[in-house]
C-alpha cells in the first residue's frame, strides 16, 4: 500500500510569476531558423495570448478603454506570456523526441533491462538528451528530472522542474505498437501546469496547461459525459501489473464496468482526454508516468487522483525518490466518485 504522505491535497489552477531565466529567454528566444521549423503544432497549441510584446501593446492600444496596469494585472499578463513561452520549449521538446524516436521505431537495435526489470533502448536515451539540451539552452536555472537520468541541476531544488519521460511505453514501442507517447511535465512548486503527451508515430499532439482548454493539435478537446459506472469503458496497461491488494481493488472496478481494456499505456489518458475512453486505473506508476497527464485531462474536463481521491502530486529534487503511485482517471466526476467507492482503497 502506498504511504500516503506522498500525496498532496492542493490545488492545480496555479500559474506562476515568471522567472528570471525566462524573462531573459522571452526577450531573445534561443531558436535558430531550423529549430522553429520543426515546431509543427506551436502556432495552433497555444492560446490566444501572444508572446509577442508588440502584438500584446498593439491589443492595448487598441482598446478605447485606458488599460488596468495595475501590479495585479500586470503579473497576470506576465505569467500568461510565461506560460505560452513554457509551451513552445515543450513543442520543441517533442518535435525534437519524435524525431529520435521515429529513426529506431520498428528498427533493430539493442535493448537493456534496468535494474527494476524493465527495458530501455537507445532510442529512450538518445530522445530524453535532445530534450535535455534544449531545456539548458532556454532556461538554464530550471531543474530536470529525467526516466533514464532523474534529476539534472546544479542545486538541489528549483521552483521550476521538468519531468520527462521519453517513451512512455517502452514495451509497446520495441513491439512495434504505436499506442507509446513522450511525456513532458512542467512542474512550478511541485505543482503540474504544463503537460505534453505526443505520439510521434501517428504525429497526435496533446497539450495542457494550467487554467486553459486541453488541445489535440491545436483543437479544443473534451472528455465525454459517462454518469454510471456500468456504461464506462475502462483501460488499464495490463491487469498483470497489479500486485497485492491492488489486484482485488482493481477487480472490483472492472467486474462493474461495460468493457475493461488493456494495452495502451498512456495514450489510454490521452484517449480519455479526447472523449473516447471513460476511466483509466492503474497501480505502481513513477511520477515520470503522470504527471504530464494532469493538466492534459483537467483542461479537458475530467479528474485524475490517486486511488483516495488526492491529487498524485510529486515534490522532485537531488534528494527525491521516484516511489509508485496508484492512480485512477475519469471523463465524468460521478464515476470518478463510483471508481474510488469501487476500489474501497484506505
Amino acid at each position: 500500500m502506498l504511504a500516503q504522505s506522498h500525496f498532496l491535497c492542493k490545488s492545480f489552477s496555479l500559474i506562476p510569476p515568471p522567472s528570471p531565466a525566462l524573462r531573459s529567454a522571452t526577450r531573445s528566444p534561443h531558436l535558430s531558423s531550423s529549430q522553429s521549423g520543426r515546431l509543427s503544432f506551436l502556432s495552433s497549441s497555444l492560446s490566444a495570448v501572444s508572446v509577442s510584446r508588440g502584438h500584446i501593446s498593439l491589443a492595448m492600444a487598441s482598446n478605447s478603454k485606458r488599460p488596468d496596469l495595475s501590479e495585479d494585472s500586470s503579473s497576470e499578463l506576465s505569467a500568461a506570456t510565461d506560460l505560452d513561452r513554457f509551451a513552445a520549449v515543450a513543442n520543441e521538446l517533442a518535435d525534437a523526441s519524435g524525431e529520435v524516436i521515429r529513426k529506431y521505431f520498428r528498427k533493430k537495435f539493442d535493448i537493456v533491462e534496468k535494474d527494476d526489470m524493465s527495458p530501455v533502448t537507445i532510442a529512450d536515451q538518445m530522445a530524453e538528451e535532445a530534450m535535455v539540451s534544449i531545456i539548458f539552452h532556454n532556461f538554464p536555472s530550471h531543474a530536470i528530472y529525467g526516466e533514464e537520468k532523474g534529476w539534472r541541476c546544479k542545486e538541489e531544488s528549483s521552483d521550476y522542474v521538468w519531468v520527462l519521460d521519453p517513451i512512455d511505453g517502452t514495451k509497446s514501442f520495441i513491439t512495434g505498437k504505436p499506442v507509446f507517447g513522450t511525456l513532458i511535465a512542467l512542474l512550478y512548486k511541485g505543482k503540474p501546469i504544463l503537460g505534453l503527451i505526443d505520439q510521434p508515430i501517428l504525429k497526435e499532439r496533446w497539450i495542457g496547461m494550467s487554467g486553459r482548454r486541453t488541445k489535440l493539435n491545436g483543437e479544443d478537446i473534451s472528455t465525454r459525459s459517462c454518469p454510471k459506472l456500468s456504461q464506462a469503458y475502462l483501460y488499464t496497461t495490463s491487469p498483470h501489473l497489479f500486485s497485492g491488494e491492488a489486484v482485488e481493488a482493481f477487480a472490483r472496478v472492472r467486474e462493474k464496468v461495460k468493457m475493461p481494456l488493456y494495452g495502451c499505456d498512456c495514450y489510454a489518458y490521452a484517449l480519455l482526454a479526447s472523449g473516447f475512453v471513460d476511466l483509466v486505473i492503474e497501480s505502481g506508476l513513477k511520477p515520470y508516468d503522470f504527471l504530464a497527464l494532469v493538466p492534459v485531462i483537467e483542461g479537458a474536463g475530467g479528474t485524475i487522483t490517486d486511488w483516495n481521491g488526492n491529487p498524485p502530486l510529486w515534490e522532485a529534487s537531488s534528494s527525491a525518490v521516484a516511489t509508485s503511485f496508484n492512480v485512477v482517471a475519469a471523463g465524468d466526476s460521478n464515476i470518478h466518485q463510483q471508481a474510488l467507492e469501487s476500489l474501497e482503497w484506505q
